[in-house]
């Protein structure tokens, strides 16, 4: 899991920054329900974060307007946006797909991603069920979704979709390389869930304003003990699985002496779960025979391979540890 901090100007994404932040996502919390910053805002940003960091750019809440839509993400694309999020609220299935098609068209020329968003909490405006978000960003192409909320009366995303849903979805889009982020009124408090749950982006606000007050402007000291709570959880400092599915002891496996295939290593360091889940599936589709050794830097990714590796009814040979803290696992298709 990587930390998005949504921010409203370059005061707050410099904020953002010093604490760890590694993606700063501009937005304007002052239009309408969730809306977009001016575009000098966001270009102002863009240049002021160096890479390996990202900035991204929240639409908020999309007009039901297929034209400006696209527009509006052909111009993000045009600043050097890492990504751009495209939400909908109250609109009809047809025609998000409609805006997303677009979309991706405005952007065929850029290096930006394409993120379809829904909201947990669309019941409450008669909109779009959230529980389709994985269907509509993958018959749309694109990069990844977002899952956020636009109620700001204390409920987050828990209190709209459970945990195990969550998980779900999450896990569906990651085999397909798609990258996933959670977001809504998140916490400290919700690590656990998230942890568990493993999105590839955890989005926060509020969690990291000075005050605990998403209204009162990011401060560097509470996005930094929010990103080391976050690592703690991805080293297995704090274990968030009880231990299920996370011994390295030696596995045993009955077919080994009849195995004839060869070796292959996917080293994840650096990549995304998703990445590396989309990698897996590729190697054990193109190549059923050879034995695949994954390098896991964290414990939490770690997990969603092995719990890849028995749905696809792979065999998990051996776990573990290398000297610097990495798992290595053998698996044989």
């Amino acid at each position: 899991m990587i930390l998005m901090v949504s921010v409203q100007n370059l005061d707050e994404a410099l904020q953002a920054l010093k604490g760890g932040a590694d993606i700063v996502d501009v937005k304007n919390l002052q239009e309408a329900l969730v809306g977009s910053a001016n575009p000098w805002v966001v270009k102002q940003v863009r240049e002021a974060i160096p890479e390996p960091h990202h900035a991204s750019v929240t639409l908020g809440v999309v007009p039901n307007q297929v034209g400006t839509v696209a527009m509006a993400v052909y111009a993000a694309g045009q600043i050097g946006a890492t990504s751009v999020k495209v939400g909908f609220m109250n609109h009809e299935y047809e025609l998000a797909k409609e805006i997303l098609h677009a979309s991706k068209e405005a952007l065929a020329s850029t290096d930006t991603k394409l993120i379809g968003s829904l909201f947990a909490d669309n019941i409450l405006y008669e909109g779009l069920e959230p529980r389709l978000m994985v269907k509509l960003a993958q018959e749309t192409a694109c990069d990844g979704w977002l899952i956020d909320t636009l109620t700001k009366d204390g409920r987050n995303l828990f209190d709209f979709i459970p945990e195990p849903e969550l998980k779900d979805m999450v896990f569906e889009s990651k085999k397909t390389g798609m990258s996933t982020a959670l977001s809504g009124h998140l916490k400290i408090d919700n690590l656990d869930e998230l942890a568990r749950i493993n999105p590839d982006i955890v989005g926060v606000r509020g969690a990291v304003c000075s005050k605990g007050d998403r209204s009162d402007g990011v401060h560097w000291e509470a996005v930094e003990q929010f990103k080391q709570q976050l690592e703690m959880r991805q080293s297995g400092e704090i274990d968030v699985h009880g231990g299920a599915r996370a011994n390295t002891s030696n596995g045993t496996n009955k077919n080994n002496g009849d195995h004839a295939g060869g070796w292959v290593v996917i080293d994840g360091t650096g990549k995304t779960c998703a990445s590396i889940l989309s990698e897996l599936t590729d190697q054990v589709f193109g190549d059923p025979e050879s034995f695949v050794e994954v390098v896991m830097p964290d414990v939490l990714n770690t997990y969603d391979v092995v719990v890849w590796a028995e749905d696809g009814g792979h065999s998990v040979v051996t776990q573990r540890k290398d000297s610097d803290g990495a798992v290595r696992i053998l698996i044989q298709p």
